[in-house]
């Protein structure tokens, strides 16, 4: 059965927690029995946690979980509540006296909008994790996507609503590559096919949906805050990766955050894509990158498409 998400990878659970009245939350996505993981960072105002840990370089192959929050960087404390739930249940890296759970994490802003006093935490984290399941999930302002904003190349004033979105592509051969996602960009998004408009600022005067690209050409100054924004999101597939190629993938898979986010990794993004491989039959790396980039175009057009207006913050019709 397909649920035309992430979870259509075997082994990949995802769950959510959110605070509709604070606007913001967290969502989780589980691989209980391990998988290896690469990431990579675009954008130039991150917040991430255990990232150094996926470089190839370095020693733990395995992840056991992947946190995306909203928050800016108190969010990132979500991700203890997560190691406590997978603890709990016997999993992470055996060292002997203990198991530690691996759980990198990312983060996106959203203090600007709701109360900017509540933040994800540890409980969210844990709560989130319990709710981690297989199957059809909501998207829009869910989970880390509930505060998402995009188009704030004027400021938040003018902005539309972001939110959280998935996808998968299932091929004949078997190949099983998902995504999912948090849009919270400073740019407008873009159809890719069409190259039409449909989130950006809303010009104060006009009303009408401002061309980022174009506005940026017009400004001596800089017109934007540091940390403000923000795209994280996974991909997982079911095929046999090295460190190194999960990496790759996700350096393939910013591709699609290009071709639907204008402008894109900015100075004041902190746009990261992880991947998560956890199958033993080996695929062509190219392949594997191009569905991922199809899969994350996708799941960027649902998490706009699929929000809903919300706080005086107007979304997708």
């Amino acid at each position: 059965m397909s649920f035309d998400n992430i979870t259509d990878v075997s082994g990949i659970k995802v769950g959510h927690i959110e605070d509709q009245k604070a606007l913001t939350g967290c969502t989780v996505i589980l691989t209980e029995e391990g998988a290896v993981a690469g990431v990579d960072v675009r954008g130039a105002a991150p917040g991430t946690r255990e990232t150094d840990l996926l470089n190839p370089v370095n020693m733990v192959n395995e992840v056991h979980a992947i946190c995306l929050s909203g928050g800016s960087a108190f969010g990132l404390d979500t991700s203890s509540g997560v190691m406590k739930f997978l603890e709990e249940k016997g999993i992470g890296l055996d060292v002997g006296v203990a198991k530690v759970p691996i759980v990198p994490s990312a983060i996106l802003f959203d203090l600007a909008v709701g109360d900017p006093n509540v933040r994800p935490n540890a409980e969210m984290g844990y709560e989130a994790a319990q709710k981690a399941a297989r199957g059809i999930f909501r998207q829009g302002n869910v989970g880390a996507g509930c505060g998402a904003t995009v188009g704030k190349i004027m400021g938040f004033e003018h902005c539309m609503k972001g939110g959280l979105g998935s996808s998968a592509i299932t091929l004949e051969n078997g190949l099983t590559v998902g995504a999912v996602v948090a849009v919270n960009s400073l740019g407008e998004i873009r159809e890719p096919k069409t190259g039409n408009v449909i989130a950006s600022a809303i010009h104060p005067e006009t009303g009408e949906l401002v061309d980022s690209e174009e506005f940026m050409m017009t400004q001596v100054e800089s017109f934007g805050r540091v940390g403000q924004n923000t795209t994280i999101g996974v991909i997982a597939v079911n095929a046999k990766l090295s460190k190194s190629e999960a990496t790759k993938v996700s350096q393939m898979a910013h591709n699609a955050i290009g071709r639907t986010i204008f402008p894109a990794h900015t100075m004041f993004d902190g746009d990261t894509i992880f991947t998560l491989a956890n199958g033993d039959r080996q695929y062509s790396l190219d392949l594997i990158g191009s569905l991922a980039t199809q899969a994350l175009e996708k799941a960027i057009i649902r998490a706009v498409k699929r929000a809903e207006t919300t706080q005086g913050i107007k979304a997708f019709e």
